[in-house]
C-alpha cells in the first residue's frame, strides 16, 4: 500500500463517480466532474478544455496540484489530498462589464458553504481570499479562456501546521473545523455556487437587484478597515476601504481622493501604521 492514494487514512481519495452523481443532474449547472491524481494547474487544464469547446459547467479536481498559481503569479502547493484544489468553466451571458462579480460571487459562495459545513467563521478579503482571523484558508483565481471563464480555488482541509506554506496561512484542521470531509464540502461549494450563479445572471449581472452586493458587503473583511493596496505597477496605495462598486471594484478613500481598484494585493492594516 505504500505510496497508493489510499495509504494515508486521514486524507481518503474523492470518488469521481460519487460527485457526478450527486452534482451532475438534468437542467442543472454542472455537466461533468472529472477528478485527477495530480496536475500542473486546474485552471491551465481547463483553459485548454474551454478553447477547444468544452461545456458550461465543466468541474476539474486534482488530488495534487504540481504548478497551482494564485494572484499576482504566486505559486501554491499543498501535500496530496490535503486540501481541495478544483477549476470551473463558466459562460455567463451577462455584460462583460458586470463580469468582475464572478470571482467575488465565487468567493461568498464558499465562504457561506465553508461557514455551514465547517461551523468556522470565514470572512473575505478583497477580492476573494477566504480567511479566518487574518489567516488565509482559501484562495480563488478567475481567468478568461475561450469565451468563457476559469475559476479555480485552493481550500486548506487537513493540512497540519509544519504543513502550511506561510506563517499566514491556515486550514480547517488547524482551525478546528466541524466537518475536515473533503466530499461533502467540494459539493456544499459547488451547490452554492450555482445557486448564487443562477441568481446573479437571472438579474443579468446586475450584483445589486440579485443581493450579492449586499452579500459580498456582510461577509468582507476589507470594507470598513484600514489597507495598504500594493498595484500591478509596483505602487502602493494606503487608505480606508469604504466599499465595492456596481463592477465589483474596491474603493479606497486615499489622503487626496476616492480610488477605485480593479486589482492589487490587500493588506489589512492597523490605522496607526
Amino acid at each position: 500500500m505504500s505510496g497508493s492514494r489510499y495509504s494515508d487514512l486521514d486524507r481518503p481519495p474523492l470518488s469521481e463517480a460519487a460527485l457526478n452523481r450527486a452534482l451532475v443532474r438534468p437542467g442543472g449547472l454542472w455537466t461533468g466532474v472529472t477528478v485527477v491524481e495530480s496536475t500542473g494547474s486546474t485552471n491551465a487544464d481547463l483553459a485548454v478544455a474551454a478553447q477547444e469547446g468544452a461545456e458550461e459547467g465543466a468541474v476539474l479536481v486534482a488530488e495534487a496540484q504540481e504548478a497551482g498559481r494564485g494572484r499576482l503569479g504566486r505559486v501554491w502547493n499543498a501535500p496530496p489530498r490535503s486540501g481541495l484544489t478544483f477549476s470551473v468553466l463558466l459562460r455567463p451571458e451577462v455584460p462583460v462589464a458586470a463580469q468582475g462579480w464572478l470571482p467575488l460571487l465565487y468567493g461568498v459562495a464558499a465562504a457561506s458553504a465553508v461557514r455551514r459545513l465547517a461551523e468556522v467563521d470565514v470572512r473575505l478579503k478583497w477580492p476573494n481570499d477566504l480567511l479566518v482571523g487574518e489567516r488565509k484558508l482559501a484562495g480563488v483565481l478567475a481567468e478568461r479562456a475561450g469565451g468563457g471563464v476559469v475559476v479555480g480555488m485552493g481550500l486548506n482541509v487537513s493540512l497540519r501546521p509544519a504543513e502550511l506554506p506561510v506563517a499566514t496561512a491556515t486550514s480547517l484542521a488547524v482551525e478546528e473545523a466541524a466537518c475536515l470531509d473533503r466530499d461533502p464540502l467540494l459539493r456544499a461549494v459547488l451547490r452554492e455556487v450555482e445557486a448564487h450563479y443562477r441568481e446573479w445572471t437571472a438579474a443579468g449581472g446586475d450584483a445589486e437587484a440579485c443581493g450579492l452586493r449586499s452579500a459580498y458587503l456582510a461577509a468582507s473583511a476589507t470594507v470598513g478597515r484600514q489597507v495598504r493596496v500594493e498595484l500591478p505597477g509596483g505602487s502602493a496605495l494606503t487608505g480606508r476601504a469604504s466599499g465595492v462598486d456596481h463592477s465589483g471594484c474596491l474603493q479606497v478613500e486615499g489622503p487626496d481622493r476616492l480610488h477605485t481598484l480593479s486589482a492589487g494585493d490587500v493588506v489589512h492594516v492597523r490605522p496607526a501604521e
